[in-house]
Parts: structure tokens; C-alpha cells; sequence
């Protein structure tokens, strides 16, 4: 393991991620390795499956920080991301203190540490200090707005004031990943507190390299198969969601756990659900199989 505060340069951080068998271009660990030198939160968009999640799994692996992970929903709000009161706790106090007539201390005993239920921002600026958290705030698009707003309170100080308790300042601040499909656009003030990455789909020279090195039984000449037939299918414009490198690994291994060792068009119409997640693309591919379900024999 490594720590992130010793990194040198992005070669470094190149080779932490190959390690953990991510392959990370150049400008990604750039972006990766001044995150952590800046103390920035690192904004990362891309298209669906094509590795924004991954990559804080991989550093989490690599350097020893807990993964802390707030995934990102319409409604999401404080109490969610960041703490709240364990009421149940609270009442059953109160009522045994009740019963003793001991009341004058209550709600400093109440509103303490004990009875707070942290939720994953309050975590990641609550780490023991030795391992840098990694926090992930996936899918931030799909949140309201206004969550916005927190983050940017959040992200600015890496502090966090609760009225009963002061003011909870980052023991280490936290080394932050934030992914956006780009469902909608972020707001600029966001922007501005983040780097920026920006994943795309991977030619077929490194997907073949993933495909090795993510299922390494997997035959040279089958990988070069499986990516032709993936990377021909995200040129079709018809399609409204194009399969990912997540989608492709998990074809990859479902054909393997079924025994094939080269591509056959049965076997392709029967696990197109691996890599078409869209009932309309798979009634469009299976209504018309050629050029897109073509395969090599």
C-alpha cells in the first residue's frame, strides 16, 4: 500500500492504478495525483460504466483509506449525507431520566456524540488520521440542486458546524472522487472547487488490455473478438445506451461461464442482455442483426 501524501509525480500514480489493474491514461493521473497534492475534490464525468467508480475503489485498495460512498439521489439531502440524531435513543433517555428525576443535565447528554449518527461526509471528515479516506459522491447528477449548495459548505473548509456539538473540522482531509453521467449540468460554483476529469469509452487496444488484466483466463484472440463486437455496437447511432467496459467484462465472463471460446450468433442473441440494458436497443439489434449482432465464426 501507498501512501497518497508520498506520491512524486502522476507516473507514480499510474503505476499504483495499474497495480489494481485499472489502466489510467495519462491526463486521469494527472488530475488523480493533484487531487491529492491540492487537497481539491476531483470531478469526474464520463459515460455510464466506463470506470468514474472504479476509480475510487482502486485507490481505496492502493492507499489504505476506508472507501466511504454517498450515492447520489433525487431528494437527497443534510440528513442523509450528513448526520442526524438517533431519536429512538434519545426518547428511551429521556424516559429513563424521567423515572430517576434527573432532568437538569438531559440535553447535553442527549445531543452528544453518542446519540449522532454520522452519515458518509460527516465519516470521511471523521477518519483516524493515519489512512486518507477516499470519498465518493456518486453520481452527484442525479441529486437536486440544491445539494449543491451543501457540498460546496462541505468542500470549501472540509468542516462541518453542528449547533449542538461546534464546529467538526477533517482530522485529514479526505481525498475526494465525485462522478457525474451528465444528466444535467453542474453548477459552475461546483465546478470551480473541483478539478476536472473526463473518462471516454477506451479504443480497442486498451480494452483489450482491461479485458486481460480484469479476466485474465480470457484467450487473446477471444478478447480481440469481444471488443471488436462491443466497439462496433457503440457505433451504432441507433442505440439511446451504449454498453460500458463494465458491460463488457461481465459478457466477457458470462461467456466464459458458459464454456465459449470464440463468438457464435446464437450464443451472442441469447447474452446480448449483458451488454444491451435497454428493452427498445434490444428489440432494434435482434429485429435487425446485421452489421451490429455480426460476429466472427
Amino acid at each position: 500500500m501507498t501512501d497518497s501524501d508520498s506520491w512524486k509525480d502522476p507516473e507514480e500514480v499510474r503505476e499504483v492504478l495499474d497495480a489494481q489493474a485499472y489502466i489510467a491514461e495519462p491526463a486521469l493521473a494527472t488530475a488523480v495525483f493533484l487531487s491529492a497534492r491540492l487537497n481539491k475534490p476531483l470531478l469526474v464525468e464520463g459515460e455510464p460504466g466506463c470506470g468514474k467508480t472504479e476509480i475510487a475503489k482502486v485507490l481505496a485498495a492502493a492507499t489504505g483509506g476506508e472507501l466511504i460512498r454517498l450515492q447520489c439521489f433525487e431528494g437527497l439531502d443534510a440528513r442523509s449525507a450528513l448526520y442526524d440524531w438517533d431519536y429512538p435513543r434519545q426518547l428511551l433517555t429521556i424516559r429513563m431520566h424521567e423515572r430517576e428525576g434527573a432532568l437538569e443535565t438531559l440535553e447535553r447528554q442527549i445531543f452528544s456524540e453518542r446519540f449522532l449518527l454520522r452519515g458518509p461526509l460527516l465519516r470521511a471528515l471523521g477518519g483516524d488520521g493515519y489512512h486518507r479516506p477516499i470519498l465518493l459522491i456518486d453520481e452527484v447528477d442525479r441529486a437536486d440542486e440544491e445539494f449543491e449548495g451543501l457540498l460546496l459548505e462541505v468542500l470549501s473548509d472540509f468542516q462541518v458546524t453542528i449547533p449542538e456539538l461546534g464546529t467538526i473540522r477533517a482530522r485529514r482531509v479526505p481525498l475526494v472522487i465525485i462522478t457525474s453521467n451528465r444528466t444535467r449540468n453542474l453548477s459552475d460554483a461546483l465546478k470551480r472547487r473541483c478539478l476536472y476529469a473526463y473518462v471516454e469509452y477506451p479504443d480497442p487496444e486498451k480494452e483489450v488490455a482491461i479485458l486481460h488484466r480484469r479476466v485474465p483466463t480470457l484467450e487473446d484472440q477471444f478478447a480481440h473478438q469481444i471488443v471488436d463486437f462491443v466497439q462496433r455496437l457503440r457505433r451504432t447511432p441507433e442505440l439511446a445506451k451504449r454498453p460500458g467496459v463494465a458491460e463488457t467484462l461481465d459478457w466477457a465472463a458470462a461467456l466464459l461461464a458458459l464454456g465459449r471460446r470464440a463468438l457464435d450468433p446464437a450464443t451472442t442473441e441469447q447474452t446480448l442482455g449483458f451488454l444491451i440494458k435497454d428493452a427498445d436497443d434490444l428489440a432494434m439489434l435482434r429485429a435487425h442483426p446485421s452489421p451490429p449482432v455480426e460476429t466472427t465464426e
